[in-house]
């Protein structure tokens, strides 16, 4: 059974997901939408839509799920807007602006019974799922430290989306998340946070270092940037050896498995496409079975996550707020 999938946005991430959407053989691009319904037009002619429009067009457009690409801010009005058309959706991370944004949608999708998941990736790619089994099997021990780094270079831009706080911008919210998330997915929730950085000059966040700590002894240190690049390397210690995810870690295409006294041992493990295809499967596969939620990116997941990164904005003096869309 295909399922008919809409696209909220026509920005970068909207194409690459479009991009990746067609590589999988049960998916159907039904629908885009935009703000601008000429921009929403052109991209339906790129990527071969059927139909296109605004926001509001979308809600009755007969899809099956809403892939929300727009900047974090606007997600929060448009996953409410899908959720309480019965929609279900595929919201891009981060996942709201704000904590109180995020917990509003998860009530949202549980009140209406209606699936809802952020759009992290990564969590899906092959290399990460196999991480996953070995953890699990023990071949590491119990994972006690991870260390997660995602910085890129950007000019900076007070127009540009990714320094305009009204849009989202700033490290944490763009690159952040990726390291939190990992962090977040190996050891859970922190019981403390602690963040120092550096600000641009229009008080967006240009870079943190973000230590989380848990009473039992357990930390992650995760660094992230827009004023500097970084290999993008992330490691999980164990007691009893190592997983290193072969850079860029949100991206990755292996992983190299480092077991106490034993040989290093390297999978490669390259994903589909530009490695979106396998959340798709994911949310495909949920829907399928009548989910609401994903048992590997679930809501607490999501949430624990936003909590992490509402913090590190609060420590570096840094305020964003949910924006509005019509819809």
């Amino acid at each position: 059974m295909t399922t008919r999938w809409g696209i909220a946005a026509t920005g970068g991430m909207a194409a690459t997901f479009a991009s990746d959407l067609a590589l999988v053989p049960d998916a159907e691009l039904a629908f885009v939408s935009s703000r601008t319904p000429g921009s929403a037009a052109d991209f339906a002619a790129r990527f071969g839509a059927a139909g296109s429009g605004t926001h509001r067009d979308l809600l009755g457009a007969g899809v099956d799920v809403v892939y929300i690409a727009t900047p974090h801010p606007q997600h929060h009005a448009l996953a409410l807007a899908a959720i309480e058309a019965g929609i279900p959706v595929l919201v891009e991370k981060s996942f709201t602006a704000t904590l109180a944004g995020a917990e509003e949608v998860v009530a949202a999708a549980r009140a209406a019974g209606v699936f809802c998941m952020e759009a992290m990736w990564t969590r899906f790619l092959p290399a990460l799922a196999h991480l996953r089994e070995v953890v699990a099997a023990g071949d590491i021990g119990e994972p006690v430290v991870v260390q997660a780094d995602f910085s890129s270079f950007r000019p900076y831009d007070p127009a540009s989306r990714l320094f305009d706080l009204s849009l989202g911008g700033g490290a944490v919210l763009d690159l952040g998340v990726y390291t939190v998330s990992l962090a977040q997915h190996v050891l859970g929730r922190p019981d403390t946070v602690t963040t120092t950085g550096t600000t641009f000059p229009n008080g967006s966040d240009a870079s943190a270092a973000i230590h989380l700590s848990y009473a039992d002894g357990r930390a992650a240190s995760l660094v992230c940037s827009l004023a500097s690049s970084s290999p993008g390397r992330a490691v999980v210690l164990g007691t009893g050896g190592s997983i290193e995810l072969v850079a860029p870690f949100f991206s990755t295409t292996g992983l190299v498995v480092h077991r106490n006294g034993g040989e290093p041992e390297r999978l490669d493990l390259p994903p589909t496409g530009r490695g979106y295809t396998h959340q798709v499967e994911e949310v495909q596969r949920c829907l399928a079975a009548g989910l609401t939620e994903s048992p590997v990116m679930p809501w607490s997941d999501t949430l624990d996550v936003m909590w992490v990164l509402e913090e590190c904005l609060t420590q570096l003096g840094v305020s964003v707020a949910e924006g509005q869309v019509e819809v």
